[in-house]
């Protein structure tokens, strides 16, 4: 009788709880879908034009952007330069970016250079906010041809007003070996520090002046000096962000 009556109080209880349990789970499906589940995409090109101290037009692009989740996103980015229209750089990159924790992403894809050189590579990031709320991205690179390479860059948005932004960047590139067919030496090959800006009529809608120094350190620079090639440069630019 004793076995009857509790088995006959675990089934009543179990009925019971069935109906929070349900909404309880309805409950985290619909936060679900409102943070996690949608599909939503934010893309950020630029176009710009102007020249060096050495008087050489200048050309560049750079697109990056993302469509997915908000734990997995599809990345999309694709840089370049042209000087005196002669495309000097340009790389096109596709990568999946999966969230981490608040403000961090990993990522892994390829990156494919069209110029200097016709090289894939595999790579590995994060992207995220750094410490006081530096945009942050820091990728290492492996070449079909086993070079070894790795780039860091940050970048801060300081708004003068809700729509004059300033946007101090820097960016560094490094190497773990020479690389002879693009001219580079092992150790910290160059780095770029430069300033952006903006004035924002809407968010999507933005015309910028840059201004950035460029230089070449160690090994990379003592074979751009033999090659006859300057190892510095101060550019400077106007152009337009477009967001979408």
């Amino acid at each position: 009788m004793h076995t009857k009556h509790l088995f006959m109080a675990l089934c009543l209880s179990t009925a019971l709880a069935q109906p929070a349990f349900a909404a309880d789970h309805s409950s985290h499906a619909d936060m679900a879908h409102e943070h996690g589940g949608g599909i939503f995409h934010m893309f950020r090109l630029e176009a710009d034009a102007g020249s060096n101290t050495d008087g050489t037009s200048l050309q560049g692009w750079d697109l990056d952007g993302w469509i997915g989740t908000d734990e997995n996103k599809l990345w999309i980015k694709s840089e370049g330069e042209r000087a005196d229209n002669k495309l000097e750089s340009a790389e096109f990159w596709a990568l999946y970016s999966r969230n981490i924790s608040m403000f961090w992403d990993a990522q892994a894809g390829i990156r494919y250079d069209t110029k200097p050189e016709s090289t894939a590579y595999l790579t590995l990031g994060i992207n995220g906010l750094a410490q006081q709320w530096f945009e942050t991205e820091a990728h290492l690179f492996v070449s079909e041809h086993g070079d070894v390479t790795a780039r860091l860059r940050q970048e801060n948005d300081l708004l003068l007003t809700q729509k004059l932004i300033l946007q101090p960047y820097v960016e560094v590139n490094l190497s773990a070996q020479d690389v002879h067919e693009q001219d580079i030496g092992a150790g910290v090959t160059d780095g770029k520090i430069g300033l952006q800006t903006r004035y924002e009529f809407t968010r999507k809608f933005a015309p910028y002046v840059d201004v950035h120094y460029g230089r070449k350190f160690g090994e990379t620079s003592s074979i751009a000096k033999n090659n006859g090639e300057d190892n510095d440069e101060l550019a400077g630019s106007v152009g337009l962000r477009l967001m979408f």
